[in-house]
């Protein structure tokens, strides 16, 4: 049992293990198999910031594997009157057995997990981390290349605030992964994380143009420019769609590249490449399911059987 708020509290062991979990759980997340694991155990899904992906996710996987789930939103609740995030999370300690928490605050799935006995899972914390998406790109990468090692990983997009590349670029290094940073200079990596990434012996690249690698690379991962952690709506219009892959810039990637983003996606991915073979965002989404299937065991010290059917 315990807490996933960065990738930190995860071990390579660990990450296979939960990836393996998940793989046997994909009949369960498409409903092809009634597995109920979790029967009796409530979710608290715990939104202060807006989701779509995540938070259906997480409910889908609760509710597929018997599961209750309780959602939180910080409208129409106490948050509004001027509840503080510990009182929120001391009554949800009473009402739940885990819960998932997103937040506009870096930090606040840490506080909260020193807050309350229950495991919390970091469904993202402002431009902090969000260790549940990068287990299901990991889970997506996996499935596609067959193995998580020694990978050459594009990452492409708003790298400043984005959480998801900054979890998700920890832990491809710590499996030998080649990265290359593609990003404006104004949304580049922070220097802290790109240091930390050298350290485990990476080789990490940087760079504004990503016309020059996409025929190298095994993966894509784009990233939509976020205009709400931007502090100043004219620094977002002068980086707004300035990487957009159509389906004419691929004719020189390899065979089995693939293309991800976390969504939403506004204008990064022309929409003439979802019928291609690199096209993996949609498949991606879907294997939050299974992914957050096993991370809900995990963390409830629910073991998942060795076959499922």
């Amino acid at each position: 049992m315990g807490d996933i708020v960065t990738m930190d509290d995860l071990t390579n062991q660990e990450i296979v293990a939960v990836l393996d979990d998940a793989e046997r759980l994909v009949p369960v997340a498409r409903g092809d198999v009634y597995l109920p694991l979790l029967q009796g155990k409530v979710l608290a899904n715990m939104f202060f910031e807006n989701s779509t992906r995540t938070r259906m996710s997480f409910e889908t996987a609760m509710k597929r594997l018997g599961g209750s789930v309780l959602n939180f939103t910080s409208i129409g609740t106490s948050v509004a009157k001027g509840e503080t995030l510990y009182d929120t999370m001391q009554m949800i300690d009473g009402y739940a057995d885990v819960a998932a928490i997103r937040h506009p605050r870096q930090g606040a799935a840490q506080y909260s997990a020193d807050a309350v006995e229950i495991p919390i899972l970091n469904a993202g914390d402002g431009a902090g981390n969000h260790p549940t998406q990068t287990m299901l790109d990991l889970f997506t990468i996996r499935q596609a290349h067959g193995t998580l090692e020694g990978l050459n990983v594009v990452l492409v997009g708003d790298l400043r605030y984005g959480r998801t590349v900054h979890s998700l670029s920890h832990a491809l290094v710590r499996f030998g992964a080649k990265l290359t940073l593609v990003s404006p200079s104004t949304l580049k990596m922070p220097v802290e994380i790109v240091s930390d990434l050298r350290e485990h012996g990476s080789e990490i690249m940087e760079t504004e143009s990503l016309e020059d690698q996409i025929a190298g690379a095994d993966v894509i991962y784009v990233t939509r420019i976020q205009k709400e952690r931007f502090p100043d709506e004219d620094e977002y219009a002068k980086v707004a769609g300035i990487y957009k892959i159509e389906a004419s810039d691929l004719s020189g990637a390899m065979k089995g590249m693939i293309i991800m983003h976390p969504l939403p996606r506004v204008d990064e991915i022309d929409p003439g490449v979802d019928s291609t073979e690199f096209a993996r965002y949609f498949e991606q989404a879907f294997n939050g399911v299974p992914t957050r299937m096993a991370l809900l065991c995990r963390s409830l010290g629910i073991d998942v059987p060795k076959k499922v059917k």
